[in-house]
């Protein structure tokens, strides 16, 4: 019998680089699958999510700003500086910001999944 093994990463992909857009796979992709489908990620913990979902939604209010910061920035590095500095955001709020659409939709459903992320914290 022969073992086979997963290669290792490369070190270009980190986890933090893995994580946000997978956490955005399950916010963005609810649509299509219904809202029954959307599950907990089993690696991050409730608190730092809802704390993302929290500061996207904070931005939301200021989406033109946003869009501003993001049209003027040369590269991505720089649009997370930006977005930190004038919005007051942390490093994975401003990144998960700027991988995300800025429509009415997804802000509905990152809302709802931070309603349902508070009610069973507070349970």
């Amino acid at each position: 019998m022969t073992m086979t093994y997963a290669r290792p990463l490369p070190r270009r992909y980190t986890r933090t680089r893995l994580t946000v857009p997978a956490l955005w796979r399950q916010v963005i992709g609810g649509s299509e699958q219904g809202a029954e489908a959307i599950m907990p990620e089993p690696d991050r913990s409730a608190y730092t999510q809802l704390e993302i979902y929290d500061g996207v939604l904070a931005a939301f209010e200021r989406r033109d700003e946003v869009a501003e910061v993001l049209q003027s920035s040369p590269d991505r590095a720089t649009a997370v500086d930006r977005l930190r500095e004038r919005l007051g955001l942390g490093h994975l709020q401003a990144t998960t910001l700027v991988d995300l659409p800025l429509t009415t939709e997804c802000r509905d459903r990152i809302a709802q999944r931070a309603a349902e992320l508070r009610a069973a914290l507070n349970r």
